[in-house]
Parts: C-alpha cells; structure tokens; sequence
C-alpha cells in the first residue's frame, strides 16, 4: 500500500464526524425557512471527474483539485501532441499510425542504414527552451493561501528573466542583460542563429552552402558543399542550432552588450548568474520559485505554475554522409532530403514536448499527497462552529480525493507512454538526452 493510499484511508475517518453534525444540519435551511438563512448542505452535482474543481470553497482544498484538472489537462495536451508526431513520423516510413515507437525507430533505422554512410545520422541543437508564467504562479499561490497578497507577491528565476524597456532595459547585481535581435554592425560576438555570410573561409559549425576547403558531408547537383564542412567554408554556413559566427551575422544574434543596453530592435533578458536568482514579473526561462506559501499549498502551487511551463521546438542542425549506393542516386539522395526536413520539423516538436512531459509527470506524481496536505490543514474546521464547512469537507471534499488522485495518476501513465515511446525514436536517429 502507498503512502499516498494511507494517507486516503485516514482522510476517509474524517467522515465519520460528519454524523456528529448532522443534528446541528438538520435544521439547515438554504432558502431562509426555519433554518439557518443561507446555509448550503449540498454537495456539487459535478465532482473533478468532470473537470469542477470547486467543490468545497475551502481555499487550499479547492486549489488541489484545481491543479488536478490543469495539470491532468496540460498532461493529455502534450500526450496527444508526441502522438500526433509519432503518427507523422510513422506514416513517413510505411508504418500505420498508432504504431510503437519500438517499430518506428526500427523503420527508421532500416531508411539510414539504406541512405546513410558508416558515420550516421549526426543532429546537433541547443535544449528547447522552456518559460513558466509568472502571472499563473502568483495567482495559483493567492488562490490557495488566502495569506498571499497577488499585488505584492514576487516570483524569482533561476534562469533568465524577459524584461521590457527596450535600450533602457537594466538588470539588477544578481544578472546580466543579455540581447537578441540583429547583430551591431552584423558582428554577432555572442551565438548567432541563422545565416552567417563568410566572404572569407572560416570555420562553420552548422550546414556550410558553398566551397568547402576540406570534407564535405553532402553536395549539391551543382558540386558545391550542403552539408558539414570539415576544414574551413566559404559562402553561407547556416547555424539552425545556433554558433559562432566569424563573418557577417544577418540572422538572430544572442549577445551580452558591452555598452550595458540592447539595440533598439533587440528583445532583452536578465539572465540570472550562476546559483543565483532574480525577480521576474514577465515570463521566466528556466526554474520559477512561486510566491511563499504555507506548505499544504507548496506542490499545487507548483504544479499549476509548471502547467504553464510553455517549451519552444529547437532547431535541429543535421548532417551525414551518403551511403555508397545514393552516392549516384541524385533522385533518392533528393526524396531522403525531403523526408529529412519533415523528420527534422516533427522530432524538434517531440523535443519540446518531451522536455514539458518530464516536468509534467513530475508534478503530477506530487499531487497525490498534495490533496492528503491539503485536507489535512483543513480539518480544524471539523468540529468547529462551521457546520457547513464541516459538511462541505468531510462530504463534499474527502471523496473527492480518490478520484483526483486517479486523474493524476492516468494522465502520468498516458504521458510517460507517448514519452518512452519518443526517446525510443531520438535513440534511432542518435539523439541522447
């Protein structure tokens, strides 16, 4: 039996306290009769199976089931979406949607081993980058502690921090502005995404499109490079996952101004030094700390700010090498390049989707002994002079609990199947994470 199971069985004593009520209730009246004027015994004729989270009105007990439904929401979201993106990639390889992801990266490994030379598949990107909502953090801590001021509550980042004010923007002693946008005079001294001009033969760590003194991976119809450049390229390296740039930077640049402010056309962030934090009132990328709140209310807070969590698709830098029998094969070297661009597109989403899935599974694996803290903290109401909060907790509430608890716990089995079903495809096209 699990913690979380004993936790339940205890909760369910509660119950029996309500007969002790019950002849404080009889004389209940919610119409104003002979009873007690406003006084409401009933429970919701919908639970959180339903998706209604607001069955007590007792703030950190209703904040629970709340975090229930979000998070269950957001888990069967992301759920579908890895799916969606295993069909696609199945259907790319004959294989029917629906299908394993064992048989998929299996299909996958016969098309590389057919267009593919001895050195494989090799795809390079940057971690897609996750933001949380600060606005969902300071709400869902103010709507389980009634001690929380949602003016005054602040969140801290671990990470890095939007900020507004374009060349005015500044940051405080814990960070460093750092600017994205187009390059000062297209010298990109920082990671450069795009296409990086090089009228001069420099090193290239993306795809070089041009001469490449030295090994080329792939060439085009034409002879030229379009793929790694192992020596030194010139004419256009395209940078999808980001890099340095020892040319004329004309896509997005990621720099730490040495004037202390950003461009005019730049978009800014604070980046919180190394095992520091910041204030952030915007959108945060990285690890949020919501408001302080009382600990029954810790894990809802949390899970309800990481069901916001928002994780952008990467961009995928892929190169390798022909096989001998496409080395000839103009035609199927160009349908393996189509299907790598729809390979590339899809695996970047499931990227990001997986990346939120590891969050969400998380928080949903918390929730079960989050609602046992959450009732627990509410029953000093039993017993007191609240015979409708009495009733409303130990009637209404308590049984609720299992249910909420079973929500979280299918909804972290469907996503961590979609999830394993994912890394199984990364792994066929070389992707470790």
């Amino acid at each position: 039996m699990t913690p979380t199971t004993n936790r339940i069985l205890i909760l369910s004593s509660f119950g029996l306290l309500v007969g002790a009520s019950m002849s404080a209730l009889q004389g209940c009246d919610p119409d104003g009769g002979s009873g007690i004027p406003g006084c409401d015994i009933s429970c919701p004729a919908e639970g959180v199976l339903e998706g209604n989270a607001s069955i007590t009105g007792i703030a950190q007990v209703d904040a629970f089931f709340g975090a229930v439904v979000d998070v269950s929401a957001a888990a069967k979201g992301i759920s579908g979406s890895l799916r969606g993106e295993l069909d696609a990639i199945a259907l790319s390889v004959d294989l029917q949607p629906g299908a394993t992801g064992a048989d998929i990266a299996a299909a996958i490994q016969t098309k590389l081993d057919d267009a593919v030379g001895p050195g494989g598949l090799s795809i390079s990107f940057t971690p897609p980058k996750c933001e949380a909502s600060v606005d969902v953090a300071v709400s869902a801590a103010a709507e389980c502690d009634v001690e929380v001021d949602p003016g005054s509550a602040t969140v801290s980042c671990e990470g890095s921090c939007e900020v507004e004010g374009g060349v005015m923007a500044s940051c405080d002693a814990n960070a460093e502005l750092s600017c994205t946008g187009t390059a000062p005079e297209f010298d990109c001294q920082g990671s450069c995404e795009g296409s990086c001009e090089l009228e001069i033969a420099a090193s290239c760590e993306g795809t070089c499109r041009g001469t490449c003194n030295g090994t080329c991976s792939v060439t085009n119809a034409q002879g030229d490079c379009a793929g790694e450049c192992e020596g030194t390229c010139q004419g256009t390296c395209e940078l999808s996952a980001g890099g340095q740039c020892e040319g004329m930077c004309t896509g997005s640049c990621t720099y730490k101004p040495a004037s202390g402010t950003c461009e005019a056309n730049a978009s800014a962030k604070c980046e919180a030094m190394a095992g520091a934090s910041i204030e952030c009132d915007a959108r945060c990328e990285g690890e949020v700390t919501p408001p302080s709140v009382s600990a029954e209310c810790q894990a809802t807070v949390d899970a309800k700010a990481n069901a916001s969590v928002e994780c952008k698709p990467p961009a995928l830098e892929v190169t390798w090498q022909w096989s001998p029998a496409l080395e000839v094969d103009f035609v199927a070297q160009a349908e393996f390049k189509a299907w790598i661009q729809g390979f590339k597109t899809h695996t970047a989403v499931m990227l990001a989707g997986k990346t939120k899935a590891d969050i969400l599974i998380e928080s949903l694996g918390l929730l079960g002994g989050a609602g046992a803290d959450a009732v627990v903290a509410a029953t000093d109401i039993v017993g007191s002079a609240d015979i409708v909060g009495t009733f409303k907790l130990t009637s209404c509430g308590i049984p609720q609990v299992p249910d909420a608890v079973s929500i979280a716990n299918d909804a972290a089995a469907g996503l961590q199947a979609q999830a394993s079903a994912s890394l199984e495809v990364f792994s066929a096209a070389g992707i470790s994470l």
